[in-house]
């Protein structure tokens, strides 16, 4: 697991004094399935870049050697790709040693071509004649006379582990016949050899020895007390000191030698004869190491012996015991592990169980699976209900307790993921009739769903106090990221209020929380930086847009929870066409077609009709009018806000017709849904409908009534400068129109505030795009806008700490931006930096 991986490489090198910010790796802790991606990549940076910061100094030749061991054992491509990245960016001083059995799939020609590999392989490996000897008589202590040394040596090809288990043999050996009869029967390949020489070893050890090598075996890792309960003796550490002084393949893992592990290879042997000699004992011992790690509270170290014992029950109820602690450290990939480990119908006697596993489908937008886990769910308390015998095998934790209240909450979001307001507001008040005052995921979680269905239903009123309340719940429940999620809510309904501003200060005192953890709410930072990067394309400000939309791909590309991970694309599909760029519009739509999870939030802008929306933009009207009948929406359906945005898009269609009968029915749907935002109070979209009545007027020959419902859009706003992208959006005939409103005194200065907005970002983006090409010549790889942003901040006279704050990001993100941009421009220092910026004519 690459997220495992590299939790440890930081803890290592932290142990070894090497890294600035010990907690650069803090969102790992929860070891999320980490794919490399930007995620991965910026994590990588943080490490990289905190290792060079907290180096020895670059006058010495190495600074730090980390090695990786075993590494053929690692199959996941992601961790394969980890590592060619990080020898990529290796900072200087920093060397890596892969110790494997094969070859990696990691870039060596090009390493051997660039000098920057050296392979130390089989041949070097080997022991000569003199090593051989030195080695057997002088650290072993036989007493091999110079042919049985040569004749052994070549036995085994100087074959470091088959000399050494030769000579654990040979200890035993007195007479000299038996010596050389002993090499000579050494024959065959390395696996032959190792299997006959662990024979042997075994052979030679006394009883209780031989029996404490095969019945630990199975411990990845021993110490003295695990030993103890996993053998049913008390010599554990005795035993473990007696073989590491006898070099019986026994590693120590710590300074203290509490830790140990067997040689690989060895252990395979241990296990493999333990198989042969004594099949009986391995789901006992097993199920004894379970319950020694479960005492001291590893739980997944005892989950993984339960499930090797084949106690599949035992393991299920140590995995419901778990699940509490797991989900508030967000150990999600871990669950969900353990769930695809269980057999189904271990899963579907569990009520627990199929909910977490009603969850998983979720996470994979598998609807028809959530259902069904939920129907086992019920099923399974229905039998606990009946047969006490059943019941007991569950663990009783709150998890039980509050099982149907659960599954009522999973029951709204499978409501919700229909567009069933009924089903959803009904179920989620069902979980909150069953829930005590004290269950406050389950109140969040219920209240929440009130609030969502309240949404869908338009009332944005109700749904801003209901979710408010829900989000009071989730803090109190500890749940952190999940308030922090549903800020991001919030936010949009302050925005559907017409409020953007209320939205702003909402996500960036989310910011501010996500980031004073110490950059371990990455995941939530990055939803966070989405919704103002949505927000800043409101406002029309798409530089600033694009900066947050760039750190928010920094932060998490591949993020676990993949609710609000699809808006990231949407939100950059409306920058690039706002860019004029449509077929990149396009392809980000396409990324937020995979990455959509239905059942989490309300579908009120669904993607198919974004991407209508925006070949409508690009002057393509036939898709879009082809989106319009195949999904049904038509302008004489009730004015519903569920189904807003799909008339709203319906609406510029008919307008972009400019027949009579279009106009006439775009202007009778824009009545109805004016009447129907208007009484909810949602000035979000009533500013937008009146903004297409103007457009409908105009389009209809009626200035005089195409000037005065944009008056009323300018005016009648809440915030009138929170969404100029409303006006802008619409082209040429609205800036004609906002030109008329511009020579009219009571609407001028509205006017010309939307209007110096649309030119300020041509503006920005112009300069952004050409900068590169001022000064002394183009730059190899030109500055993002971000680190245009970040590079404009270094040339004033705020420290770190407060550019990272100003741009609202971890300070070991700003060291990531930082670095990048030094790189680009060929520098190393920040006063560089910003001589150079200025000869290139960036600043």
């Amino acid at each position: 697991d690459l997220g495992r991986l590299l939790t440890h490489l930081g803890a290592a090198l932290d142990r070894a004094g090497m890294l600035t910010d010990p907690t650069v790796l803090d969102p790992l802790a929860a070891a999320p399935p980490i794919a490399v991606g930007a995620a991965g990549r910026a994590m990588l940076t943080s490490l990289v870049n905190s290792f060079t910061e907290g180096g020895r100094g670059p006058e010495q030749e190495t600074t730090g050697i980390v090695v990786l061991d075993d590494y053929h054992v690692i199959e996941s491509a992601d961790v394969h790709e980890a590592v060619a990245f990080l020898l990529g960016h290796l900072p200087d001083g920093l060397h890596l040693v892969v110790a494997t059995r094969s070859d990696p799939p990691l870039p060596l020609a090009r390493l051997r071509a660039r000098d920057q590999l050296v392979e130390v392989r089989a041949a070097d490996l080997r022991f000569t004649a003199e090593e051989a000897q030195t080695f057997l008589n002088r650290s072993m202590g036989l007493a091999l006379t110079a042919s049985d040394v040569e004749a052994l040596q070549e036995r085994t090809e100087g074959w470091a582990a088959g000399l050494q288990l030769a000579a654990l043999s040979l200890r035993r050996v007195q007479d000299r016949r038996d010596v050389t009869a002993f090499i000579e029967q050494l024959t065959g390949s390395h696996r032959f050899i190792i299997d006959y020489l662990a024979d042997e070893v075994l052979a030679r050890q006394p009883e209780q020895v031989h029996t404490f090598l095969l019945r630990t075996s199975l411990l990845d890792n021993l110490t003295g007390a695990l030993c103890d309960a996993v053998t049913g003796r008390t010599d554990g550490a005795l035993m473990l000191e007696q073989l590491e002084r006898a070099d019986v393949f026994l590693v120590p893992l710590d300074s203290q030698r509490s830790w140990f592990r067997y040689h690989h290879l060895f252990a395979d042997v241990l296990r493999a004869r333990l198989q042969v000699q004594a099949p009986g004992e391995v789901a006992n011992l097993h199920r004894r190491a379970s319950a020694w790690f479960t005492s001291t509270d590893d739980a997944p170290a005892a989950v993984r012996h339960a499930l090797a014992s084949g106690d599949h029950a035992l393991a299920g109820r140590l995995v419901e015991e778990a699940l509490p602690q797991l989900r508030r450290t967000r150990q999600d990939s871990l669950m969900l592990s353990w769930v695809r480990a269980l057999p189904t119908a271990v899963v579907g006697r569990s009520p627990v169980l199929s909910i977490m596993a009603g969850w998983s489908a979720m996470l994979a937008g598998d609807l028809l699976g959530l259902g069904s886990r939920l129907d086992d769910a019920e099923a399974a308390l229905a039998a606990g209900a009946l047969d006490a015998t059943a019941a007991g095998e569950w663990a009783q934790t709150d998890d039980l307790r509050t099982a149907p209240a659960t599954i009522a909450v999973y029951r709204a979001a499978l409501a919700q993921a229909h567009g069933d307001t009924v089903g959803t507001r009904r179920q989620a008040q069902i979980a909150l009739d069953l829930a005590r005052p004290t269950d406050h995921l389950v109140l969040g979680a219920g209240l929440g769903f009130l609030g969502l269905a309240a949404w869908a239903a338009g009332e944005v009123g109700t749904a801003l106090a209901t979710f408010t309340e829900a989000v009071h719940h989730l803090h109190d429940a500890g749940n952190l990221v999940d308030e922090l999620d549903a800020t991001i809510v919030l936010a949009d309904l302050h925005v559907a209020a017409g409020h953007p501003g209320r939205a702003r200060r909402a996500c960036e005192q989310g910011l501010q929380t996500a980031t004073a953890e110490g950059g371990s709410h990455g995941r939530a930072a990055a939803d966070l930086h989405v919704a103002l990067a949505e927000l800043d394309l409101g406002a029309g400000a798409n530089a600033l847009a694009a900066s947050h939309l760039e750190t928010a791909a920094t932060l998490a590309e591949h993020a676990f929870i993949t609710e609000n991970q699809h808006r990231r694309f949407v939100a950059t599909a409306l920058l690039r066409a706002a860019d004029g760029d449509h077929d990149a519009a396009s392809m980000m739509l396409d990324h937020a077609d995979h990455a959509y999870r239905p059942g989490f939030y309300p579908e009120v802008r669904p993607l198919a009709a974004v991407r209508a929306r925006l070949r409508i933009t690009a002057g393509d009207l036939a898709p879009a009018s082809a989106w319009a009948e195949v999904s049904g929406i038509r302008a004489d359906h009730d004015a519903d806000f569920l189904h807003e945005y799909e008339h709203l898009t319906l609406i510029r269609i008919l307008l972009a017709r400019n027949d009579p009968h279009s106009l006439r029915s775009a202007s009778e749907l824009l009545a109805r849904l004016h009447v129907a935002a208007t009484s909810a109070g949602r000035d979000g979209s009533v500013t937008e409908i009146q903004v297409l009545q103007a457009l409908a007027h105009r389009a209809d020959g009626d200035h005089a009534s195409a000037l005065a419902a944009l008056g009323r859009a300018l005016l009648e706003s809440p915030e009138p400068g929170g969404n100029v992208r409303v006006y802008l959006d619409e082209g040429a005939p609205m800036v004609d129109l906002l030109g008329a409103a511009a020579r009219e005194p009571l609407l001028r200065g509205a006017a010309l505030r939307v209007l110096a907005a649309g030119v300020e970002d041509h503006r920005t983006a112009a300069r952004n795009r050409g900068a590169h090409t001022a000064g002394r010549g183009p730059l190899v790889d030109p500055l993002s806008r971000r680190e245009l942003e970040v590079l404009r901040l270094l040339a004033s006279d705020l420290t770190g700490p407060e550019i990272a704050r100003e741009l609202y990001v971890t300070v070991n993100t700003l060291r990531t931006h930082t670095k990048r941009v030094f790189t680009k421009l060929g520098v190393h220092s920040r006063s560089s930096a910003v001589r150079a910026a200025r000869d290139q004519g960036l600043l």
